[in-house]
């Protein structure tokens, strides 16, 4: 967090001069230790995000490519004249402990096309789907699994 700081105070200079630089630096160790210190962040929480980027890669794959998928269906769905919508109110359960890896499913169901997230309470989910296959699949999805793997790292 402390070099993303550092490096977004050089980018926000738009020049590189050792000045900067050093200005960059303290100004950086200030904030970081502003944020370590009020906003309960910790050196093991940046340990952990750097342990789970290759996790977080993954799972943005996997978003994009439901997203693609979704977007599809909806697609197909809207321009046939024999599609009848058949929303759903899905309700389901997860083991996720962490609220950053629910917020991450929440928000990964509600940016797919056809599916929103009405609400998270506990471990319990509930989705409104514009029809009931987009639905099928969501609590076995690679979103889930993902998270699970990204969860045990942490």
């Amino acid at each position: 967090m402390y070099l993303i700081l550092v490096l977004f105070w050089i980018l926000l200079n738009g020049r590189f001069t050792i000045e900067i630089l050093i200005f960059g630096l303290i100004i950086a160790a200030a904030v970081f230790w502003f944020i370590c210190r009020f906003m309960d962040y910790s050196l093991r929480k940046d340990l952990m995000l750097i342990k789970s980027t290759g996790m977080l890669f993954v799972y943005v794959v996997t978003l994009l490519w439901e997203i693609l998928l979704a977007n599809l269906q909806v697609m197909k769905f809207a321009y046939s004249p024999k599609y009848v919508p058949e929303p759903v109110i899905y309700f389901f359960k997860t083991d996720l402990r962490s609220g950053f890896a629910k917020m991450l499913l929440a928000n990964a169901i509600t940016l797919t096309p056809g599916t929103i997230t009405v609400y998270v309470h506990d471990d319990e989910y509930c989705i409104h789907a514009l029809d009931k296959s987009l639905a099928e699949g969501i609590e076995e999805g690679g979103f889930l699994n993902i998270l699970c793997k990204m969860e045990a790292l942490w």
